[in-house]
């Protein structure tokens, strides 16, 4: 069975390699969980394009620079990100669906739309999508994401969360953000956050192996 591709992408002007960030670590995660069945890698919210490139590297399976039908329909891809890179998350998994590659599922962690851009729709590739946001600070998430096709995507929840400062660490980030912008940024660090998207990612994939057994079976 062909790996599951998972790309993540920082908010902001993050370094793709910083790992205080748990979009750096997550992915270091799930490559040391289960290698074998994963493929993860984090980019810069302004890296879409390598990210873009890098995934159909990654479903070239013959190496000849051109996608079959059959390495398209085989794909297993979730995209999540942060602010900024949440934003991009819907845009990649947009870009993918012009070219006819589906989307297993989206994470948009308090999504802040880039310009030219929008992170309100979820394209009708992607199967799941989810969207956690909190609504207060200078800097906040979107409330509410929705299908462009509710007949093909399932929006698994526009979930609220609540932070009362100090309660999440985010010596991360300098001290001007964690004064002015504290929530924008506990919801990136909140570990319950992360737990749940281990699960969400976690069920996804065993339901993808389970239809592979399954189709194999009947071959």
């Amino acid at each position: 069975m062909r790996k599951a591709i998972v790309i993540g992408f920082v908010g902001g002007f993050v370094k793709s390699d910083d790992v205080r960030h748990p979009e750096v670590t997550f992915a270091a995660l799930l490559r040391d969980m289960d290698p074998a069945i994963v493929h993860a890698e984090v980019f810069s919210n302004h890296d879409g394009r390598k990210a873009r490139q890098r995934v159909l590297q990654l479903l070239d399976t013959y190496g000849d620079g051109t996608l079959t039908s059959t390495e398209k329909e085989q794909a297993s891809i979730i995209i999540y990100g942060h602010s900024w890179g949440a934003s991009q998350t819907v845009t990649l998994a947009r870009e993918l669906g012009k070219l006819g590659i589906p989307v297993l599922l989206t994470i948009q962690l308090d999504s802040v739309r880039k310009p030219g851009q929008d992170d309100s729709t979820i394209s009708e590739n992607v199967e799941n999508a989810i969207n956690f946001y909190q609504p207060r600070g200078l800097i906040h998430g979107r409330s509410v994401i929705r299908a462009a096709d509710p007949t093909r995507t399932s929006i698994l929840g526009n979930v609220r969360m609540t932070y009362s400062r100090g309660q999440i660490n985010c010596d991360n980030y300098p001290w001007l953000p964690r004064v002015f912008n504290r929530p924008h940024h506990e919801i990136e660090n909140d570990p319950h956050i992360w737990d749940q998207v281990v699960s969400l990612i976690d069920s996804e994939l065993t339901s993808t192996s389970s239809v592979a057994r399954a189709d194999s079976t009947k071959q």
